[in-house]
Order: C-alpha cells, then structure tokens, then sequence
C-alpha cells in the first residue's frame, strides 16, 4: 500500500472495497496547493470545484496548516465534558464577526442543518406556544440540506429520497424565489416555526433568487413570527462575492447555518449561530456532539476566518465573479451548446443546451480535465464553476481559454 500507485489501481480499489454512493470524475489527485491539485501520475489541473466551496481559501493554505500542526501537538480533543482553552475564543471571535450572541459547534453541513432544525421547533414549542409535535418548517422544492434521514424527507431529488423512508414530517415545501407561495404558506398554514432556505441554491444548478427575495421573506417572517433560517453551507465565507450571502439584500437571519470553508476544507467543522432569545432554548443533555468544539477546530476556525479577511478574499471573489461572468456570457453567444451563465461572486454555473437526462455536461467535464480543469455537472445539463477565491485575474483567465476550447471541441 505505500508503494505509488496508478490512477486506474485507486479507482479499482475504490471500487471493490469502499460503497458506491458516489459517481467521481475519474481523476485520482494526491496533491494541492492553492487553485492546483495534481493526479497521482503528476498532471496538474486547476480546481474549479473547490470541494463544493469547502476550499475557500485554497488548498493546503499555510497559515491554516500551521494552526492545525501547532493546535495538533497539544490537544486535540476534550469532548464537551470538560472545558477547552480555545473554544472559548472561537465563540467569541464568531459572535463579533457575525454579530450573534452565541454559537452552537458541530463537524458537518447536514449535522448543523439538524441542529438547526431542533432550535426551532424547541423555540416553538417553548417560546412562541406551538402545541407540542406541531410545529411545521416552511422549506423550498430543490433544497439541497444534506443527507440525513430528517433532511431528506423534504428533498424532492428521487436519488436522495426513494427507498429510505418513513419519512418525518413536519415540513411544507414552496416553491423557490416565490414570495406569494411563502407568503400564502406562512397565512394559511397552522403551527409555522421558520422557513429555511439557501441564499442561491448551488446543488440545484446556482440558482440565484431575483433581487429582494431574501430580504422580503425575511420581513414576511417577521410579520408572522416565524424564525429565517439561513443555510450558508455552501454560500457562506465569502464564496458569492460577500462574507455571507445575505449580505448582499442586507439580511440577518435569525439562525445562521455555516460549514465548509469554516475551516478552509482541512477539518470537518460546522457552526449554528443565533442570538440569546433563541439559542437558549438548548440545556445542558440535549444536544451536542462528542468532536463538535474541539479545541483543534477551533484554532483552525480562527485561522481560516483570519485569511478570508487578511487576503480580502470577499473582495477578490466579487471581482474575478464578475469577470468570469462577462467572459462566459461571450460564450454562450459564441456556442449554440450554451443557454445561459449564472452566479455571484465566484459561485458559478453554465447551462448546457441540452436535457438533463444527457451525457452532454458529463463528457464536457471529462475533456475539461484531459485540457486541465477539473469541474462536476449538477442535473445533468448544469456544470458548477468555483474555483478557490485565492485565484488571480491572470489565472481565470487562462482557465477561460482551457472552457472555451474546450467547447470548441463540442
């Protein structure tokens, strides 16, 4: 096993010994830095994926790296039986860069996503007087939330979904960027506790909302005392061109879902952020997680957080977004293969003219790696574009050269 191996050796070993719950781009990578990662033959491509948005700040950033080594030789984990000298102090520097009151640490999306499930029907039944088991969480038709047993019981994807009920109940499903079905849900349907939605649904092909949905069904919320909840697994840490975003309509969610680039993707680690009236809700033995707020987290937290704002990486993501945008919709004009370009900041998707059933944006994506790029389709007929946000003009660029000849080829 500590012999190097090929590429075709890895994915026949992936194949016979590990589940195949997943469909790869055949490509074995060993190495990253920065926007690059590299195959185990030494082919080197940029990644336009970034571990669906966890590699914010690139790979292998050294300033991350270095608080994981120097936190990894101390102490690594305590469990929440006893206190740490560092969780303290990732609590603190979240509430004051996210403006919360309290946070709540956990490892993946999916188990914040659950957690934050549990403080709303908890803030229901024990704040807001919703009749025990009764609370309902308004969510959105194309949500993608994770992949636990709760979450996908309101997925309408059929791969997520079939064969793993019973399901649970308690969700009414919308229709997405539609504020007369949220509006007619939060009037007509008993017991509603909150309404979660992602800010641009990614896993549903970036679907970017039209401008004022976020902030008007904020304020729909408000009128009807539900709690907003904000999924920004994905969205969030500066992947759209702000640190959050919601920020874009100005809007603060009244329960902040985070992961991913939290932890600048070294460290499975996730967070769930609300103020006081709603946080405390949760009491001692009634949720938690043996990993989540360990003390290597929490260095690793702070370290990531520190890039994204020392290295303006919002900033960056803004700007190279635009770019890319304007370059891509010059192809679309230019290839009948293309329908259209959407996104913001450096969250991305081009439409493929052809249907979702198709091989068309598979094949794509396989001669996008043979010319050095690596991305995924989404839906079949949508492939996704999120490059690290330490990307440069020079080096977007050259990777619009590597799409545009690539469409050439098609």
């Amino acid at each position: 096993m500590t012999k190097p191996m090929t590429s075709a050796q890895a994915i026949a070993l992936e194949n016979q010994y590990g589940a195949h719950n997943y469909h790869p781009l055949p490509v074995v990578l060993s190495k990253g830095e920065g926007v690059y990662v590299w195959d185990v033959e030494g082919k080197r491509y940029y990644d336009f994926l970034s571990a669906y948005s966890a590699v914010n700040q690139g790979h292998c950033h050294p300033k991350i790296i270095g608080a994981l080594n120097q936190q990894a030789q101390i102490l690594n984990l305590t469990s929440r039986a006893f206190y740490n000298d560092m969780l303290g102090k990732q609590e603190k520097y979240m509430s004051e860069l996210f403006g919360y009151d309290k946070l709540l640490p956990m490892n993946t999306g999916a188990e914040a996503v659950e957690t934050a499930i549990k403080l709303t029907r908890k803030w229901a039944y024990e704040v807001k007087g919703i009749p025990e088991e009764k609370a309902n969480i308004i969510v959105c038709e194309n949500n993608f939330h994770g992949r636990t047993t709760t979450i996908i019981s309101f997925s309408n994807d059929p791969d997520a979904r079939k064969n793993f009920g019973p399901y649970t109940p308690g969700f009414i499903k919308i229709e997405y960027n539609n504020l007369k079905a949220l509006k007619n849900a939060l009037e007509t349907t008993e017991n509603v506790a909150g309404f979660l939605v992602e800010p641009i649904q990614g896993e549903a092909g970036v679907y970017v909302p039209s401008e004022g949905y976020l902030q008007k069904a904020k304020a729909l919320c408000e009128k009807h005392n539900v709690l907003f909840i904000a999924d920004e697994v994905q969205t969030g840490i500066a992947r759209t061109g702000k640190l959050l975003a919601v920020h874009h309509e100005n809007v603060v969610p009244d329960i902040l879902i985070m992961g991913k680039a939290l932890s600048g993707g070294v460290y499975p680690i996730s967070a769930v952020m609300a103020n006081d009236d709603i946080m405390n809700v949760i009491k001692p033995g009634q949720h938690g997680s043996t990993f989540g707020g360990n003390p290597l987290a929490a260095a690793v937290v702070m370290a990531a957080l520190d890039v994204i704002q020392d290295e303006k990486l919002a900033e960056n993501s803004d700007k190279l977004g635009k770019l890319f945008r304007s370059e891509m919709g010059k192809l679309v004009e230019k290839y009948d293969l293309l329908k259209a370009v959407r996104g913001k900041g450096l969250l991305n998707a081009v439409l493929i003219n052809d249907t979702e059933e198709s091989e068309t944006a598979w094949n794509i994506c396989l001669k996008l790696r043979d010319n050095g790029l690596l991305a995924k389709p989404t839906h079949g007929n949508i492939i996704r574009f999120a490059p690290p946000l330490v990307m440069n003009k020079e080096q977007l660029m050259e990777c619009v050269k590597i799409i545009d000849k690539t469409f050439a080829e098609f």
